[in-house]
């Protein structure tokens, strides 16, 4: 009966980890597109276990989406019963750092030039394959990954934006040093892998500096456990390094 109940917690615990690898660093892609049938499917093509999908029929639902929550991509249909999908793509541009693919009937080349200067990063005319769109928006994603190295992790207790430099624990917003903020990263993008001091050390400190005292990690990550409350997170492996593990603060 006991191995019974063991074998049931483990099992159970296997899927709380699943749950959170999933959420970890995701790829959140926001899709701005009034006809609800379209958008639906879009959403299911575009769906995976590295992509989270949020769709929306106007401007001012997307206006709202957009401050406050962060995307490595928008999908937006440049015609729209309240506004001008060429004037929504500036103020994006204008006011957040996300790459856009506009998304249209009108298949006019003057169209395409003008949503390419003024900041498009593609231009998917209807009707269109679905394989090709998930080319081309896996495509830009990877080059908004090359340029940004764009990450974003979220879990029930934690929002860490890299892009944005926003970091919260809970509802507090906590600041971080660039060095705190390059350990982080580390942490997370490695998360239940147990990073050498060596190579943190290596990673972190590569402003040319011939050398770093050892206990300076130490300090730093004691500093980043006390600023965002992660003692039950960042997991000392003693002889070893750290590691970051997916357990929140109770």
């Amino acid at each position: 009966m006991v191995d019974r109940i063991y074998r049931v917690v483990l099992f159970l615990s296997g899927i709380i980890e699943q749950t959170y690898t999933r959420r970890y660093l995701m790829k959140n892609i926001l899709i701005i597109e009034d006809d609800s049938a379209l958008a639906t499917g879009l959403c299911r093509a575009l769906s995976s276990d590295e992509i989270h999908i949020e769709e929306c029929h106007c401007f001012r639902e997307a206006r709202n989406l957009l401050q406050k929550n962060s995307y490595a991509l928008v999908i937006l249909d440049v015609n729209l019963p309240d506004g001008n999908g060429f004037d929504f793509l500036q103020e994006i541009k204008q006011n957040f750092s996300v790459p856009v693919i506009l998304l249209t009937a009108n298949d006019m080349e003057t169209d395409i030039v003008i949503g390419l200067e003024l900041g498009a990063e593609d231009y998917i005319t209807k009707p269109f394959s679905l394989a090709v769109l998930r080319a081309r928006v896996n495509a830009a994603l990877r080059r908004n990954n090359t340029e940004k190295g764009s990450a974003v992790f979220t879990t029930d207790h934690y929002h860490f934006d890299f892009n944005k430099m926003e970091f919260f624990s809970g509802k507090e917003k906590v600041e971080l040093s660039k060095t705190e903020q390059k350990l982080l990263r580390l942490l997370i993008e490695n998360i239940d892998i147990t990073l050498s001091r060596d190579r943190l050390i290596d990673a972190v400190w590569t402003d040319g500096a011939e050398y770093v005292d050892e206990n300076t990690l130490s300090v730093t990550i004691k500093r980043l456990r006390d600023k965002l409350q992660a003692h039950n997170c960042i997991k000392t492996v003693y002889g070893i390094g750290y590691v970051w593990k997916n357990k929140e603060n109770t």
